[in-house]
């Protein structure tokens, strides 16, 4: 079947010849055909120029580009792009480590596949897709999957229920949809650290795969000092912290994520005496601790997941890192995060400015850290940048 033509309006294919992969509604001009959401069509230029292929959406966001070639949307078509994908992670020595069977293999623009996640947790791959397109032919990814990965993966489970737009209504269901069922969880592999993911109750896939270096990057600084790991989560950071921390807190609002934590650090440790997790709120808990810590992690949840809620984020970013610095032990370290994608990389350095600013302590920035390589950000679309994050020292 022919794809529908969108035709954008005179002077509106500018950001589509540079590669951007959004194409927006208020730059079209007209379609042919009447395009159901998740349809693939084509993108075309006011004097008729062919641009790029793309999966339609009624939205703001209206075609999200996978092709800037002229292409047939179809089975090969996606088994290239999926080989792709890993063999960047071969290439970039992510995938293939003898301690380490945790990672994304497409992670939406960055892989040329907007809309798109696929995260490996040992022999289970979870799917997640963003839009209607990639939903409707998520069993032929499953397969592909299954393919390519032969050796490793044995299971695909599809985790779009709570990722599709919602006005879609495609009563999209959790559930395995290619390989044998594997059960909710599994014990996975981190730089030899060892984790329980669960893909059917956690956030996001299962487990925050993105701070990988940065908890490598902590595990330096913790040696003899008193940890504490806010919004912990399944305490990733805790269990890096652990390696050789006098103290490790792990603190979160949900009595779930601190019992998974404390499973966690019991994986790789045992019950050791010296971390002890506690389920509060994160700003409660800050509030009435005294200088106790010289180690502070703050890895808050997206404060913004959209650009109207953007200045309340900036504001709850200055008032967390605030209470940290005026808190933390003099010497201390505090790694601070920010993953809302509508907050910028100056956006966010610049609350933390403020925060400081108004303790009035000395605080030098030891790391600007990013998001890890595979979960790569396309150099012509900046949005795909949403992990960014501070290491400070303060004096």
């Amino acid at each position: 079947m022919t794809p529908a033509r969108v035709i954008l309006k005179k002077g509106k294919e500018q950001s589509v010849r540079r590669y951007h992969p959004w194409v927006f509604s208020g730059a079209i001009s007209s379609t042919s055909g009447s395009p159901a959401e998740g349809d693939v069509v084509e993108v075309y230029a006011s004097d008729a120029t062919y641009l790029a292929t793309g999966h339609w959406s009624p939205g703001s966001i209206a075609v999200r580009i996978f092709s800037f070639k002229k292409c047939e949307a179809d089975r090969e078509f996606f088994r290239k792009k999926i080989c792709d994908a890993w063999q960047y992670r071969l290439n970039t020595g992510i995938a293939g480590k003898s301690d380490t069977n945790v990672w994304r293999l497409v992670h939406g623009e960055g892989d040329g596949l907007p809309g798109l996640i696929i995260d490996i947790y040992g022999s289970v791959a979870v799917l997640q897709a963003h839009t209607a397109g990639f939903w409707h032919i998520r069993e032929m990814l499953a397969g592909l999957v299954l393919d390519i990965l032969s050796e490793t993966v044995k299971s695909v489970y599809d985790k779009s229920e709570s990722t599709l737009p919602f006005m879609a209504h495609l009563g999209a269901v959790n559930k395995f949809i290619a390989g044998k069922e594997a059960g909710s969880s599994a014990i996975v592999s981190e730089n030899g650290f060892r984790f329980r993911v669960n893909w059917e109750t956690g956030q996001k896939t299962g487990f925050f795969i993105d701070q990988r270096d940065n908890r490598s990057l902590l595990r330096q600084y913790s040696k003899g000092r008193n940890v504490l790991n806010m919004f912990g989560y399944t305490g990733g950071f805790s269990v890096y912290a652990m390696t050789d921390a006098a103290m490790v807190h792990t603190v979160d609002s949900s009595a779930p994520a601190t019992a998974l934590a404390d499973e966690n650090v019991n994986l790789n440790y045992g019950d050791n005496p010296r971390h002890k997790s506690f389920t509060a709120d994160a700003f409660t808990y800050l509030a009435g601790m005294e200088r106790e810590y010289d180690l502070i992690v703050l890895d808050p949840p997206a404060f913004a997941k959209h650009q109207t809620a953007l200045d309340k984020a900036l504001q709850g970013y200055r008032r967390l890192n605030a209470v940290a610095i005026e808190k933390i032990k003099p010497g201390g370290i505090i790694f601070t995060f920010s993953c809302s994608q509508v907050v910028s990389r100056d956006d966010f350095r610049r609350s933390v400015f403020v925060a400081a600013a108004n303790t009035g302590r000395t605080v030098r920035i030891l790391h600007q850290t990013v998001q890890p390589p595979d979960h790569p950000v396309n150099i012509y679309h900046p949005e795909s940048e949403y992990l960014k994050g501070l290491v400070l020292y303060i004096e």
